[in-house]
């Protein structure tokens, strides 16, 4: 007769106390580290005020950033007008807070677009190998030949001027960055001991690339994100300066740069805001990036 199997107990609060607090512990510590980092503090700052200049530009300024003063042109900067006007009389403060809306809205969406599809060729380039890693691997090899600002400006212009082509441009250029990256790090996680444990228990591969492998390249997308995000700004900067990007009357850094290279002599202030502004809100995304990466890396005690 057989024996009956011991019934199996729950675990008790302790043992799931004890299961549960280190990833708490870890998330506390990188907050910790990354508090403790006196230029990621600094440049989360900087992205913040960029931020609040986009999403309080309508109260932060009382002109209207399109409407031209001909009683007004290229004033330097006064009380009446901060950062002076421009050659067409318009407030170069309010330009400058409505153009910081077309940067971060340039930034933050071509690398959602970047992301939303790099992660998952990289998973399944990474996960699966062979004919598939060959196929993803050898497209991505191909965009990352050519330089990123040449592959954003030749699809810009082939999709035609506007803030959105620009912003799918610049996110179909930075692509490759995160097929490679992902992939690299679903290489190194599924030969971990785990992911080997549970394909050998018969998970199914979505569920093992979900449950095991996404949560743990999400942390280098994460820093890789926020440093792209910068580079991003730069592309729709320049693609503006261009005429590629966002259009005129609409305000755009890009643009009002291109505008005051007809008057650096004369109006010196019409090219100084917008590139100091341009030169803050990248600084801010790389020391963030930088700060995130120091802490989020689990070798680092």
């Amino acid at each position: 007769m057989a024996t009956p199997a011991a019934p199996v107990r729950p675990p008790s609060p302790a043992a799931r106390a004890a299961g549960a607090a280190p990833l708490p512990r870890r998330k506390r510590r990188g907050l910790i580290k990354f508090m403790r980092n006196r230029a990621a503090v600094f440049g989360a700052a900087l992205v913040l005020l960029t931020v609040c200049m986009a999403l309080f530009a309508p109260w932060l300024s009382h002109y209207d950033p399109v409407q031209a003063s001909f009683l007004t042109v290229r004033q330097p900067p006064s009380a009446a007008h901060w950062f002076g006007t421009d050659e067409l009389g318009r407030d170069v403060f309010s330009r400058l807070l409505y153009g910081a809306r077309a940067s971060l809205l340039a930034g933050v969406v071509s690398v959602c677009i970047a992301v939303a599809i790099g992660l998952p060729l990289g998973l399944l380039a990474g996960y699966f190998g062979k004919l598939i890693d060959g196929v993803i691997s050898r497209i991505a090899d191909a965009l990352l030949s050519i330089p990123f600002l040449i592959l954003a400006i030749a699809l810009a212009a082939f999709l035609g001027p506007s803030l959105t082509n620009a912003m799918a441009a610049i996110g179909i250029s930075a692509m490759p960055r995160f097929v490679r990256l992902t992939r690299g790090q679903a290489l190194a996680v599924k030969a971990e001991e785990y992911v080997e444990g549970a394909r050998a228990i018969g998970l199914g591969h979505t569920r093992i690339i979900v449950r095991y492998i996404l949560p743990n390249v999400l942390p280098p997308i994460i820093v890789q994100a926020s440093l792209t995000i910068a580079t991003a700004i730069i592309a729709e900067a320049s693609l503006s300066f261009l005429g590629l990007g966002q259009l005129p009357p609409a305000p755009s850094w890009g643009s009002m740069l291109n505008t005051a290279k007809d008057f650096v002599s004369q109006a010196p202030w019409l090219s100084v805001f917008p590139g100091v502004a341009i030169f803050l809100a990248v600084l801010g995304f790389n020391l963030l990036g930088d700060g995130l990466r120091d802490a989020l890396d689990p070798r680092e005690s």
